[in-house]
Parts: structure tokens; C-alpha cells; sequence
């Protein structure tokens, strides 16, 4: 059974509240007129309030946008164990005060003892769940890692300063949110089929808004890691319990794995959009290249005249999203064990050429697409957090333990969950992922590679200065998720909490349909775009898209996805 996300009418109707949503004929861009939280000097925006809470502290105290992204990682890691994490990992996009840009890539990687084949069974077929529930899902965690190389080159304040609001939010409790006991409930069940004990994230009677999850043997754990370092989760106790539990229940990540497990810098993916700098993640991401594609594809067309979410504008940029998409499964997957044509997908007479086929009057059926002829030879449960602070630097941070809690293994004695990234590979090249997307050899197991993600941190520029920062979760749709954000500022004139806000829609080549939030396409403009010859299938809410937009009056404005928990905080 593939783990998703739930969400209730309840949360539907309140959204529609919320963005005064009315299907109307005409949507209009300006749906909420509500700005988002302001600040002069700093802004954070997380899934979760004590994460933000925990980030502008440090950011109070002096430290920097990297200090505070390190602090806001882990309290995530306490505060939202759905996909907060040190199980699993992520990416980060940054720009310093000076212009510098780069990328850290955090992404976990197979284990030694992975193999092709390993979710296969004697006839070849996919083994249900193998790859997404259970110790054998689990990649070898980055997060750790990821987060110590950020601090060593970019942070100012001491480690153990940054490290120390997490402890004491494990130590002293979480106040669970109505959303947070309701997602602790609905794992009960996977949790105890999973495990060989009783993690303290199951109890008996349900979870309920307002009750206090306390972690003591997390708390443990990042006290490890704050007077260790590194070596306080890949080596010694941590690493002891973590390889512990791999043979506990038939996992394969050894000491080895751990030992040798590093992050890697590596340069941001950039492009421009309407005279905007967008800088964003690289390979083994999909993410970023696939935004400068989409980016690139529709700039050649009057989406601001046609008007957000009219009939024109979808279809222009769904056509955009099926050839991206496809070319995503062919091309795309581990840098460091395959020639990624980096510099071929972002060629403009590529793109123009993959749009050749495109008809304004007619949707083209994605059987009819296949990824491009070079010129040249997702989890859903994952989170995102922005970051600006007083000098104007900004961190873009991505991380994931994949599905809903990950594989739903704790390190029993550590008190942190694992990820079941190994889905993120072609587990069979042509058959689906539990997102639904396609993959190709590009992106098939081989021990040590890391898996491809569809992450995407994004930064925008303009005129040579900081304009936004900009990411979201939510597996596959996190690309599409991305480019609305950015249409929104900059096509359709929105407000950062607008932009994220907004209503959204998703095509992934595969399957062939328009999925769209409740209120995200009038009645009129479905009309439309089915006469084109589009499917369209309805979805719940998806993503939670967080973001810092520069304004025009100097102030930075946060942005928090309505859908979630998600808080912005400034000051």
C-alpha cells in the first residue's frame, strides 16, 4: 500500500475561506489580499513554528542565514518527525551578500550491498512496498553530514550553539499540532508493523492537539551530534544503533556505509526567466533543470494578457510540463555515476525545438512524447524553509525522508526515524515510483549512487540583488509547485503569501491528466481545456510551498503555505 499524504474536506473548505475562492469564470490573481509577515532585517519560513521560532532566535542572536538553517533543520527534525529529519537528507541552495552562489547536496545514497534487482523477485516483477516500507527502503542518511559541511564553510556561530535549541526542544516536549497528531495517529499502524518495539511516537489512545510528544533518546542523540560533530552520527554510539537496527530487521547499510558517507558542494544549476537570475539545484536533483526548462519554454508566451489560470496559460504550461517531464525520466539522475547532459536540456534551441510539436488549439496525447533528441551529446513528505538574514545572505534548504515518516523505522535507542529513499531509484526502468514518475537507466540502483529527487531550492535574482528564495515539498508536484510560485510573482503580480497560497495544478507526462487542487480551475476553463483534448482528475491539496519575497519598500515578505503548519517569522 503507497503511503500519501491526507487531507480532509474539512481543511478544503477552510482553505477556500482562507483564499475567498469561489470557482468563478474568471479567477483572478489577486484571490487573497492578505500580505505575509514582514521584517527588515531577517525572515524564516518553516513547516512548523518552532522550527521558525528556533531560526529567528539565532538569527537574533547574530547569527547568519546559514546558522539559522542548520538550527530550523534540526528542530524540524523534533518538532516535525513527519519529514523532518537526521534519517534522511536534502539540499541546499545559497547565495551570500557578495553575489556567490552554490549548492550542497546532502541526498542520501544506496548502501554497498544494494544491488540492480534488489526489489525484484524470481520472475522479474516488482516486490509490493519492498522499496518504500521496512529497514530495506533505507538510504544511507546525508542530513547529518550535510549539515555540518554548511556550518564549517558558511556558518559564523559556534556549532553547539546552533545544535542546542533542538535538544531542548526534544527534551522539554512538542505541543502537537491538530495536524501532527492527526498524521502520528494515521502511522500507528506502520509503526508497529514495522518495528520491533514500541516507538514513543505510538501510544495507546490517540494523539491530540495540545498533548506534549516528548523524544529523551533524540534529545540524546543531537547531544551526540552537537559535542561530536560528524562522528557524533556516523561513527560510535549512533552509528552502533543505527547498524543495530539495519540487522534487526534485514536491512543493508553497514559502519562502512556510514564511514563513508560526505556530502558534496556542487555548482547551482542557473538561468533567467523575464529578466530574473533563477539559481537552483543540480543533478542528482531533477528539480532545478527541469525549472529552467519549464521557465524557458513558456517565456516566449503572453501568459501575464491571457491572465493566471485561464485557459491558454494551463494549457501552454501543462504542454511545457509533459516534454519536461519526460525528459526528466530519460536524462536525468546521479552526476557522480552518469554524464548528465546538463548544458544539451537547458540548450535554447533544444527547448524551442521540444515546443515545436506544441498546439495552442489541441492537448498533445503523452503517448506522442518521449524525451527529446539532445543537440548535443519525488515524497511526498518532504520539507522546505527559507532563510534571509541581515546582511542579506540566503539559504534555500530542501530535505526528505520520502513518504510519510519515511519507512516508518526508528533507530530504537536513537530516537529518529529513517527514510525510504531507495524508491527514489528506478527500482524497475519503465515501472513507476510510489509518486507515480517514470524512471529510466539513468537513474537505476547501483550501490553508492545517489537516488534522483525532484527537489528544488530556488533562488531568484533581480538586477543583481537578492529577490526571492523559494521551495517546497510534495515529491513529484515539487517542480510544477516551484514554477506556479514563480509565475504568480512574477506574470500574475502576487504577493509572496499569494503566490503560495494560490490554488495549483500538476501534469507529469505520466500518467496523462491535469491534476488540479479543488478550486484551482472554474468550471469554464475545465470546460476549455477538456474541449483541447485534456484529461483532467481532481487531487486534495498538495505541497506546502514556503518563500521570502523582497518588496518594493526594502521589507522582506515571508510566505507560509495555508495548507500545512507552515510559519513565517521576521523581525
Amino acid at each position: 500500500m503507497k503511503k500519501i499524504s491526507l487531507f480532509p474536506l474539512l481543511y478544503v473548505l477552510l482553505f477556500c475561506q482562507y483564499m475567498g475562492c469561489k470557482p468563478a469564470d474568471k479567477p483572478s490573481a489577486s484571490r487573497s489580499k492578505e500580505q505575509g509577515i514582514t521584517g527588515r532585517k531577517g525572515m524564516v519560513v518553516s513547516a512548523h513554528p518552532e522550527a521558525s521560532r528556533i531560526g529567528l532566535e539565532i538569527l537574533k542572536k547574530g547569527g547568519n542565514a546559514y546558522d539559522a538553517a542548520v538550527a530550523t533543520g534540526l528542530a524540524l527534525a523534533v518538532a516535525y518527525p513527519v519529514a523532518g529529519n537526521i534519517g534522511g537528507g536534502g539540499f541546499l541552495v545559497y547565495r551570500k551578500h557578495d553575489g556567490e552562489t552554490g549548492a550542497l547536496d546532502y541526498r542520501e545514497k544506496a548502501p554497498k550491498a544494494a544491488t540492480r534487482d534488489m526489489y525484484l523477485d524470481a520472475q522479474g516483477n516488482v516486490i509490493a512496498n519492498a522499496s518504500i516500507l521496512g529497514h530495506l527502503a533505507v538510504g544511507v542518511p546525508g542530513a547529518v553530514d550535510g549539515m555540518v559541511k554548511m556550518h564549517q564553510k558558511l556558518g559564523s556561530l559556534p556549532w553547539a550553539q546552533v545544535v542546542q535549541p533542538a535538544i531542548d526542544l526534544a527534551r522539554n516536549g512538542v505541543v502537537l499540532t491538530e495536524r501532527e497528531a492527526r498524521l502520528l495517529n494515521g502511522a500507528k499502524e506502520e509503526f508497529l508493523k514495522v518495528n520491533k518495539f514500541k516507538p514513543n511516537v505510538v501510544r495507546d489512545t490517540p494523539w491530540q492537539k495540545g498533548d506534549v510528544l516528548h523524544l529523551p533518546e533524540l534529545a540524546k542523540t543531537l547531544e551526540r551530534i552537537r559535542d561530536k560533530g560528524r562522528a557524533g552520527f556516523y561513527e560510535g554510539e549512533t552509528a552502533d544503533l543505527l547498524v543495530k537496527e539495519m540487522k534487526r530487521g534485514r536491512g543493508i547499510i553497514s559502519h562502512q556505509d556510514l564511514e563513508e558517507y560526505q556530502a558534496v558542494w556542487r555548482p547551482a544549476v542557473s538561468g533567467t526567466y523575464r529578466g530574473y537570475k533563477v539559481i537552483s539545484m543540480s543533478p542528482p536533483s531533477s528539480g532545478g533543470i527541469a525549472l529552467l526548462q519549464l521557465l524557458q519554454m513558456v517565456e516566449p508566451y503572453e501568459l501575464r494578457e491571457w491572465g493566471w489560470q485561464q485557459p491558454n496559460t494551463v494549457h501552454v504550461m501543462v504542454e511545457a510540463q509533459r516534454r519536461v517531464y519526460a525528459d526528466r525520466a530519460a536524462y536525468l539522475g546521479d552526476p557522480d555515476f552518469y554524464k548528465v547532459p546538463v548544458a544539451s536540456l537547458l540548450n535554447s534551441a533544444y527547448l524551442k525545438k521540444r515546443m515545436s510539436t506544441f498546439d495552442m488549439d489541441r492537448a498533445t496525447p503523452s503517448t506522442q512524447i518521449q524525451e527529446g533528441q539532445l543537440l548535443a551529446h519525488e515524497s511526498d513528505q518532504t520539507t522546505h524553509y527559507s532563510i534571509v538574514d541581515q546582511w542579506g545572505n540566503a539559504a534555500s534548504v530542501t530535505t526528505t525522508l520520502n513518504g510519510n515518516f519515511g519507512s516508518a523505522v526508528m533507530v530504537e535507542g536513537a530516537g529518529f526515524i529513517l527514510n525510504n529513499e531507495m524508491d527514489d531509484f528506478s527500482v524497475k526502468p519503465g515501472v513507476p515510483n510510489m509518486f507515480g514518475l517514470i524512471g529510466g537507466e539513468a537513474n537505476a540502483i547501483v550501490p553508492g549512487k545517489r537516488m534522483l529527487s525532484s527537489m528544488t531550492p530556488t533562488i531568484l535574482e533581480k538586477d543583481g540583488k537578492l529577490f526571492m528564495v523559494v521551495g517546497t515539498p510534495g515529491g513529484s508536484t515539487i517542480i510544477t509547485s516551484v514554477f506556479q510560485a514563480i509565475l504568480n510573482v512574477i506574470d500574475h503580480g502576487m504577493g509572496m503569501q499569494q503566490a503560495v497560497a494560490a490554488p495549483r495544478f500538476h501534469h507529469q507526462w505520466l500518467p496523462d491528466q491535469i491534476q488540479s487542487e479543488a478550486t484551482a480551475l472554474s468550471p469554464s476553463v475545465r470546460e476549455a481545456l477538456q474541449n483541447k483534448g485534456h484529461k483532467l482528475q481532481n487531487r486534495g491539496n498538495y505541497g506546502a510551498v514556503d518563500g521570502i519575497l523582497k518588496l518594493p519598500n526594502g521589507l522582506w515578505e515571508g510566505g507560509a503555505d495555508p495548507r500545512g503548519d507552515d510559519t513565517a517569522m521576521g523581525y
